[in-house]
């Protein structure tokens, strides 16, 4: 029964993405924790729940679900939703305090760009781990120590998730655009829905072709007011053409196909196409929204500040750090995989870190009215 539970959350948590899916904040006993068992904290998103419950099957543990509105812990907490107040809340309405001895946390490393563990310690006593990004990684994260290697800090965006976020875009827009066909148009409703499920599944399948391509450009504030039409993908235009002239040759040899539906179904194909890579970044873990001009940031780090601890190397999720423990002082070999999330920025101890724009101006990162991030 677990198991087919486990199944339907997934199924309905990848049609339904778009949509916060809360389940029930508060503390969860997973197997059978003593009172040296590790505390974890997550957001409210049944999904990440769901996943973070399979992964620690066999481990004894607590788990504390804080109010994330029901969004996944990154979009929650870029966005606010999700800080070291709920888990504050959490933390002191729970009685996790009466469970256990230690007072560590191990916190979701995606949730560093809005959460102020300096205010949860000063506030609760706690003090806190950023654990691995992917919730799999956690029996090994616990097993070795709390030590994360670096695999497991990095965001992927692998074919599981292309997929993932293939059904999540074609879902929505096969209900939308089938409810309309159905009514304006009901010989084409099933060509229509193979159409945008295709389409969708190949614009994500083959992200890895053209991704390359979906780097900022930071020529200035034009690319800025205009950022829509940049992130159009030229891989899933190529991919369209490519398609359009294999048709045409199609009803050329074979005549089946009339010049007119040709070009009918060419425009709705284009409409699909251009609905789900308008913003093909943002729809990654591995770039910035392009409806964002973040991204046209870039990441600085002040050597004179920078003390090396380490920090930023345990929370990027590009894995764009890299930290000399000898010598006590970080770099940026890898820059260039920046997606600006600012979690970096806001954990750094030294205030080291910090974003410039195209013109070079030194942009602040927001904080709380607390001080804490925002």
């Amino acid at each position: 029964m677990q198991r087919v539970g486990y199944m339907l959350v997934n199924c309905v948590a990848t049609l339904l993405r778009i949509i916060p899916l809360r389940c029930r904040t508060g503390l969860f006993a997973l197997g059978t924790p003593d009172r040296t068992s590790p505390v974890l904290v997550t957001g409210n998103y049944r999904l990440t729940v769901a996943r973070v419950k399979k992964a620690l099957q066999g481990v004894d543990a607590y788990l504390l679900v804080a109010e994330s509105r029901g969004i996944n812990v990154w979009c929650a907490a870029t966005g606010g939703l999700f800080t070291h107040h709920d888990i504050i809340s959490v933390l002191k309405t729970s009685g996790i305090e009466e469970l256990v001895d230690h007072r560590h946390l191990i916190l979701p490393q995606l949730a560093a760009t809005g959460i102020d563990t300096g205010a949860i310690c000063r506030k609760t006593g706690w003090w806190a781990t950023w654990g691995p990004v992917y919730a799999h990684d956690l029996p090994r994260f616990i097993a070795n120590a709390m030590h994360k290697t670096s695999p497991m800090s990095g965001v992927l965006f692998s074919l599981s998730q292309r997929l993932e976020m293939a059904v999540a875009w074609a879902f929505p827009m096969s209900l939308i655009m089938g409810l309309i066909t159905a009514f304006l148009w009901r010989e084409a409703l099933v060509p229509l829905i193979v159409l945008i499920w295709g389409i969708a599944g190949m614009t994500f399948v083959l992200f890895p072709w053209y991704a390359p391509w979906l780097r900022p450009r930071r020529r200035g504030s034009a690319v800025g007011r205009h950022a829509i039409l940049f992130d159009i993908g030229r891989g899933p235009v190529m991919l369209w053409l490519a398609g359009m002239a294999g048709l045409a040759g199609v009803a050329a040899c074979v005549g089946t196909l009339t010049w007119g539906m040709l070009c009918r179904w060419g425009a709705v194909s284009f409409m699909v196409l251009l609905t789900v890579s308008i913003d093909i970044r943002g729809s990654t873990p591995v770039h910035k929204s392009g409806l964002h001009t973040d991204r046209l940031l870039a990441i600085t780090l002040d050597t004179e500040k920078c003390k090396g601890a380490g920090v930023c190397e345990d929370v990027c999720p590009r894995n764009c750090h890299h930290v000399d423990t000898a010598r006590h002082i970080a770099s940026l070999p890898h820059a260039d995989r920046c997606v600006q999330c600012g979690a970096c920025i806001v954990q750094c101890p030294f205030d080291a870190l910090y974003f410039t724009g195209p013109g070079g101006v030194v942009v602040a990162h927001p904080t709380t009215s607390d001080g804490g991030p925002g």
